[in-house]
């Protein structure tokens, strides 16, 4: 019937009948918007084939040299050559074709290289800390020399294996922002919040064979040292702020004795002494050439960390729809330059003397109790760290302390009274904290 044939013709020429075909994904998976006509086209076919071949165009200028689908996932991986030669037929293919008035008078997209950015590491961003030294990450070739390209493919088999347990860790995104305050306020690079994420994936009761526990994996000993209250009724332990607190001081601690921070998660994990050691055995002050004389429980745990901060600082991105197959893992190493040359190491103090200008400078006292370096150096205006460099060997001391023993206590002459004045109430204080 007459009334029919009008009918279907409207519904053909609708801009609904385009809409219809529902939204169109990218290989980005973002929604493009469906495109129309300035114009109606004679008929329903040539409108579609113009909106096509405009379509393809576009996405011939926003390819990627691998297809995801609408979840963000990696389905295929396509050799970015491929892509190119598929992109200029279909540009050939669009100038054979007979095109509607209005798609006609479109100018040609210009061409673009393809978009390599999701291929590539996130940039390191760089905090400026006058105390501290950056956490080297794979890839830094002005640190790992010709071990960096076994570092890196660490890294590379590490995400792996391990990619699903790190995406439900960026789950707990609420813990990061509490390390991340807390680390700050410390002046610890940021990075040093993934230790707690390879002690204890971020959970709050969890304990180890030997019995430490918490998000920090402090041993009790240890956690009342660093002002952790620990008794029957109460485990700052499992508290994010407070054990926080005792990590970042526990880590400074670490930091003034070791100068490094892969030794000082070595440390971290056996306890100075094991470092310690084997930095006298080799007259070594770096993670590599003291590895082996390390547990092999710790070399791992160190590896651990560079992988895990190495993946979460500059591949995350790539976690959730997986590692693209063509991804070039040269695209990691970079070179500081000037900003390595800052952190040029001078010689470590536990494999030389002071020099002859901090020795003038030096009283040393003898201490039978464990002192918090926090509070002497509050109480007598001292700097912190220099208080921790000059006393780099006094965990050592802490680690084996019992009722009896002594250390030399290095502080500046010019405070030796004060010391002395305070010295009880320093005792008295310190033994407070670790109750």
């Amino acid at each position: 019937m007459q009334w029919k044939k009008i009918f279907y013709a409207i519904v053909l020429t609708s801009p609904l009948a385009a809409s219809a075909q529902g939204p169109r994904i990218n290989s980005d998976g973002k929604r493009l918007a469906m495109l129309e006509s300035s114009e109606r086209a004679e008929s329903n076919n040539n409108k579609v084939n113009a909106q096509k071949a405009h379509m393809d165009s576009m996405m011939a200028a926003k390819a990627l040299p691998f297809t995801m689908n609408g979840n963000g996932k990696v389905i295929s991986g396509t050799p970015a050559s491929e892509v190119k030669s598929k992109n200029t037929n279909v540009a050939d293919n669009r100038k054979a074709q007979e095109l509607p008035p209005a798609a006609a008078s479109v100018k040609p997209i210009a061409k673009e290289e393809p978009r390599l950015a999701a291929l590539r590491p996130s940039e390191r961003v760089y905090e400026a800390n006058d105390k501290f030294k950056a956490v080297p990450l794979a890839g830094e070739t002005d640190y790992y020399g010709n071990m960096n390209g076994y570092m890196v493919n660490y890294v590379k088999n590490y995400m792996g294996h391990f990619s699903q347990r790190l995406i439900s860790i960026n789950g707990r995104s609420e813990c990061f922002t509490t390390i991340d305050r807390v680390l700050k306020q410390y002046s610890i690079p940021k990075e040093l919040k993934y230790l707690a994420v390879i002690e204890s994936a971020l959970l709050q009761n969890a304990r180890s064979p030997v019995g430490a526990v918490g998000y920090w994996q402090f041993m009790e000993s240890t956690a009342r040292l660093m002002g952790l209250t620990v008794n029957g009724r109460r485990d700052e332990r499992k508290d994010l702020t407070r054990s926080t607190q005792a990590a970042a001081k526990y880590l400074s601690y670490l930091y003034d004795q070791l100068d490094d921070w892969l030794l000082v998660v070595a440390a971290y994990n056996s306890g100075p002494r094991p470092v310690v050691n084997a930095m006298k055995r080799t007259g070594k002050d770096d993670f590599w050439s003291i590895k082996s004389y390390l547990p092999k429980e710790t070399q791992n745990h160190v590896l651990a960390f560079v992988a895990t901060a190495t993946i979460m600082e500059r591949l995350n991105h790539f976690l959730l729809p997986g590692m693209p197959a063509n991804f070039d893992w040269a695209l990691l190493n970079s070179n500081r330059g000037e900003a390595a040359a800052k952190d040029k190491k001078f010689a470590h103090p536990l494999l030389s003397k002071f020099s002859e200008e901090e020795v003038k400078k030096m009283a040393m006292v003898r201490i039978k109790t464990p002192l918090d370096l926090e509070l002497v150096a509050a109480t007598l205006s001292i700097d912190r760290r220099m208080l921790g460099k000059w006393n780099y060997d006094y965990f050592d001391f802490l680690d084996t302390y019992k009722a009896g023993n002594t250390y030399n206590f290095r502080i500046p002459k010019e405070k030796l009274d004060a010391f002395i004045e305070k010295k009880d109430y320093l005792e008295r204080a310190s033994a407070n904290m670790q109750l």
